[in-house]
């Protein structure tokens, strides 16, 4: 039976794609189930650097597609964790060097040997946003509590849909407590009454990933730490077992303000 291809994606950037495929397909891998990510941004990779993998390149998803390489020479194995693997993006190409279609065999290739494979989109609705997409069979939207993110988010959710890829589900990045009970931050309840769509996890507002994504460790490898235990609650949920996630209390304006700016008609999604 044929692994899982989902498509880590989300309409603005900057909101912690990367940083979510790596700590959740490193999280997979460390349950025993075998893990491919696949670094769809060509041209702007970073997958290799958050996952510490930078000087183990030698080719990439575009010298797969156009046959210099084979697949199984292009794939790096995470050394730290069995079952762990990624597929570079090139470096030096433009997007549009890989096409949609050629993507779908690629992802449907790599689901013969992998239980999932986690496909890190590029920002924006762009080609690269498409090639991302081509073969997921579901997707996950990440956003920050920002009004600009969570606006973008909608509009992806929206595209996903219209690609048949229903049912996405949600995670919520880099929250801050204070902010929310402070009325300066949007909360939980705030975010999934704009998006309607299932919640997967909330990510906290923590230096730790800061400092483990410098230095090319997932912070989900880590035995303590709050972003780290919900980045394995976040695992937990996505391999389907039940693990509450914790509400957080606050109240404010930013809701409204959302709802206002919609109301005034979507503009085009920031890259």
């Amino acid at each position: 039976m044929p692994g899982r291809v989902v498509v880590i994606t989300s309409g603005k950037g900057g909101v912690g794609k990367t940083t979510t495929t790596a700590n959740l397909g490193t999280g997979i891998a460390l349950e025993g189930l075998r893990a491919c990510l696949i670094d769809a941004d060509i041209g702007l990779r970073n997958l290799d650097v958050v996952m510490g993998l930078e000087n183990r390149i030698v080719y990439d998803l575009v010298d797969v597609v156009e046959g210099r390489a084979r697949l199984r020479q292009a794939l790096i194995h995470d050394k730290r964790v069995d079952n762990l693997y990624l597929l570079p993006a090139a470096q030096t190409r433009e997007k549009d060097a890989v096409s949609p279609e050629q993507m779908k065999d690629l992802t449907a290739a790599l689901a013969e040997e992998f239980d999932y494979v986690l496909v890190d989109s590029p920002a924006g609705i762009e080609h690269g946003f498409r090639n991302a997409v081509a073969g997921a069979d579901e997707a996950l939207v990440v956003t920050t509590p920002e009004v600009a993110a969570v606006r973008d988010a909608d509009r992806i959710i929206g595209m996903l849909e219209s690609r048949e890829l229903r049912n996405p589900r949600l995670i919520i990045n880099r929250i801050r407590t204070d902010m929310v009970r402070r009325g300066d931050m949007m909360d939980i309840d705030d975010i999934m009454e704009i998006l309607a769509i299932e919640l997967l996890g909330v990510i906290p507002d923590d230096e730790a990933v800061i400092v483990a994504t410098n230095r090319g460790e997932p912070v989900v490898m880590q035995p303590k730490g709050r972003s780290a235990e919900a980045y394995r609650n976040l695992v937990d949920r996505f391999l389907g077992r039940e693990v509450p996630i914790v509400a957080l209390e606050g109240q404010g304006n930013l809701l409204e303000r959302l709802r206002n700016w919609m109301a005034m008609g979507r503009r085009p999604v920031s890259g």
